[in-house]
């Protein structure tokens, strides 16, 4: 207190303290939902892992391991144990080898955000060029051109453009290697096989946006008045059409990070989407679920960043929180 009056909280704290309780809700529907699931599946974890091991599988080892691991409780109780855990960076180990969960998503993930930020990079550097010419040049050859190229790489899949990118330009052309090894210049067919499909999505968005943009007064009124088009058009049409871009670039990112297993099986690019396609295959349940609560937390993390660019680039936004 301050002269007898109250410091008030700014309306953007407000709003991002509201946007992050309205969240926790949705996490924790995850962590239950996929609990529940690794709760009801026909494995018995314990013996997975004795069997993984190399341990003479018995009934009384078995429920032994079970009361040792907190497995013998009721379903709430293992629930609130594991997500307690999981909460302080426990996120068990795994079936088939017993790798500390954590360490491995620790070690795969760079890898996986290196491949996202390169692939999104390459999108956004192709699709807001090309889709602003499209829009300019509504109706005319390149238009047409541009938007049929678009929309072929949008149909294509990215595990079908992986191969046909390995075959033409890795296994033909000898351009580049085979497999990515962990190497950048093994990055880059990854990358196009990722980024391809997503600029043919962003021009069709981008265009769409822009001429939105171009239709309204305030275009005709400042180009009235002698400011030239190119500065109406980066200064002012881009930056109103930043919102659709900036929500399709929080879903692409959200996406690729828990997308990109087939790619990286591919390319063997061993990301998580790599490591987890292999618990996949194996069952390993506890390298499951950390994946998806791990992916679940990141992609409502990045609609909260997507969230809160709005306010800054909306001004209609800061109007509605009270803020001019």
């Amino acid at each position: 207190m301050d002269g007898g009056k109250v410091k008030k909280t700014h309306p953007m704290a407000r709003y991002i303290f509201k946007r992050v309780l309205s969240l926790i809700p949705v996490l924790l529907g995850v962590t239950f939902l996929t609990y529940a699931l690794m709760f009801i599946s026909p494995a018995d974890p314990v013996e997975m892992l004795l069997q993984a091991q190399g341990i003479p599988v018995s009934d009384d080892v078995v429920e032994a391991m079970k009361v040792k691991a907190g497995l013998d409780k009721p379903f709430l109780v293992q629930y609130f144990t594991w997500l307690w855990r999981f909460i302080q960076g426990d996120m068990g180990v795994s079936l088939i080898d017993g790798t500390v969960i954590s360490s491995a998503l620790k070690a795969a993930l760079p890898k996986t955000l290196i491949l996202t930020l390169t692939s999104v990079t390459v999108t956004i550097a192709f699709s807001i060029p090309l889709g602003i010419l499209t829009a300019v040049r509504q109706n005319r050859a390149s238009d047409y051109i541009i938007r049929f190229l678009g929309f072929l790489g949008n149909a294509m899949p990215s595990f079908l453009l992986s191969l046909l990118l390995m075959y033409f330009i890795a296994l033909k052309l000898k351009w580049l290697p085979v497999l990515a090894a962990g190497t950048l210049k093994g990055l880059i067919l990854p990358t196009l096989a990722l980024a391809i499909p997503m600029t043919g999505k962003y021009i069709r968005q981008v265009r769409a946006a822009v001429l939105e943009q171009l239709g309204k007064s305030y275009v005709d009124g400042a180009v009235s008045r002698g400011i030239p088009t190119r500065t109406v058009l980066f200064r002012d049409v881009l930056l109103n059409a930043m919102l659709t871009i900036i929500t399709l670039l929080a879903l692409s990112i959200g996406s690729l990070l828990g997308g990109t297993a087939a790619v990286e099986c591919i390319f063997s690019w061993r990301g998580v989407g790599y490591m987890v396609m292999d618990a996949i295959i194996m069952r390993d349940y506890p390298m499951i679920q950390a994946f998806v609560v791990w992916m679940s937390l990141i992609y409502v993390l990045i609609n909260l960043l997507a969230d809160i660019s709005y306010y800054f680039l909306d001004p209609r936004m800061r109007q509605g929180l009270g803020v001019k």
